[in-house]
């Protein structure tokens, strides 16, 4: 199974979007809730429905970019998003970005990439990152019985892959899952030294 563009497009066109919860994860929206720099720049990868976007735009951050490369997902996402000045709506593949940023949320974007190319996304998020910037979100803490995605991991696992190229800040259970995913998921803050 090839996980191209066309694979993540016929999900999208069949709706078979079960990766998607239909409102923004809880830890999520808690750090952002907290999360003083309305200017800074953020990130969006592998978005999808981007329920996060509403949550950014009412606590007044107009600097956002939401990325996916299924063409219905981004079609969505520009009809949803037209009003709101300041939301970049892009239709690309993630590792072919290019730009600088403040904070990058993940979630169930990491989880939805082959295990291989794990360590070229945390260098791509490396890249995309200015000085001091973050990673926060949400990945699987669990494994999965069927062959992915999503592919899941460990801790153990994932502290292999980011402290190479992050301060990891936080990695540990996530206290304020939903129900379906509580005790499978940990939290992440990851920070950009250099």
């Amino acid at each position: 199974m090839k996980l191209d563009k066309d694979y993540w497009e016929e999900k999208w066109e069949s709706k078979k979007t079960g990766w998607d919860i239909g409102y923004s994860s809880p830890a999520i929206e808690a750090y952002l809730s907290h999360y003083q720099n309305t200017e800074a720049k953020v990130l969006i990868p592998g978005c999808g429905n981007a329920y996060e976007i509403d949550v950014l735009w009412k606590l007044g951050f107009r600097n956002v970019t939401i990325l996916d490369f299924a063409p219905t997902a981004v079609q969505i996402l520009k009809d949803k998003c037209k009003e709101m000045k300041g939301v970049s709506v892009i239709c690309e593949d993630f590792f072919n970005h290019h730009g600088t940023y403040d904070l990058i949320i993940e979630q169930t974007f990491f989880c939805a990439i082959p295990p291989s190319l794990r360590i070229k996304y945390a260098d791509k998020m490396h890249e995309l990152l200015n000085k001091d910037g973050r990673i926060i979100g949400v990945m699987f803490n669990r494994n999965f019985k069927e062959s992915g995605p999503p592919f899941g991991g460990s801790i153990s696992e994932y502290k292999l892959i980011f402290e190479k190229y992050f301060e990891i800040q936080k990695m540990e259970e996530c206290y304020n899952s939903i129900q379906s995913r509580r005790g499978s998921e940990i939290f992440i803050n990851f920070k950009k030294e250099i």
